[in-house]
């Protein structure tokens, strides 16, 4: 008789659902743009601000897989990790692998870069604008446009090389990166016996981090 693993939480919720939000958000984003729907842009661009927000507190008070410091602590290994991929050694990693966790900074980096820019973004008529537009020039507003037009074509491909590492661990290392990230969890059996950290939820962090975030939204929409 095969003794089926107890699963274990891997992904919070707030994590699977900022995740899946930008997953949405990003082309829609692009769509509205390219479209000349401005309003609906910059209504979903403060709502991309407050998701890539949230994330980088949750990164400071979220659960374990969610914060930065182990993330930082586990880039070290990226030598002996990309070693162990050569020989299609596909054991799973409690959270983000080395690989993943410089997947995870240059995307929140350009996520970050993107929605900063669109803040005080200006277009060529002086038409459209960012909600923080007025505090700069004109001059300096179609620089900040330009650099987030630039930006978009970099987080386009950062994310294409997402979607192929997810692509790659599936049929070739055979391991399912999207599931966990739906679900939370995994079978402790993944894990090999490890020891693994306390990475409950944190429900009164998570909505003290929304109810921040939400704020900073409603500010910035409702600013000037």
């Amino acid at each position: 008789m095969t003794v089926r693993s107890e699963p274990v939480l891997v992904w919070d919720g707030a994590i699977r659902l900022v995740h899946w939000l930008m997953v949405l958000l990003v082309p829609l984003l692009w769509w509205t743009a390219e479209e000349g729907h401005m309003d609906w842009h910059r209504r979903l661009g403060l709502a991309m601000f407050g998701l890539v927000l949230f994330r980088l507190l949750w990164g400071l008070f979220g659960s374990w897989t969610a914060r930065f410091a182990p993330m930082v602590r586990r880039i070290g290994a990226l030598p002996s990790h990309l070693a162990r991929l050569r020989q299609r050694d596909s054991t799973p990693s409690f959270g983000h692998s080395p690989l993943a966790v410089l997947s995870v900074f240059a995307l929140l980096l350009a996520l970050a870069t993107q929605v900063t820019t669109g803040l005080f973004s200006v277009d060529v008529d002086g038409l459209e604008s960012g909600p923080l537009a007025i505090m700069v020039s004109f001059e300096t507003g179609r620089q900040f446009a330009e650099v987030h037009e630039f930006n978009f074509n970099l987080l386009a491909v950062l994310i294409l090389l997402h979607v192929a590492a997810i692509a790659i661990y599936r049929f070739v290392l055979r391991q399912k990166l999207v599931k966990p990230m739906v679900t939370g969890r995994r079978p402790r059996a993944d894990f090999a016996g490890a020891d693994l950290p306390d990475n409950r939820a944190r429900p009164a962090a998570m909505i003290a981090t929304a109810i921040f975030s939400l704020a900073c939204v409603w500010a910035l929409g409702n600013f000037g």
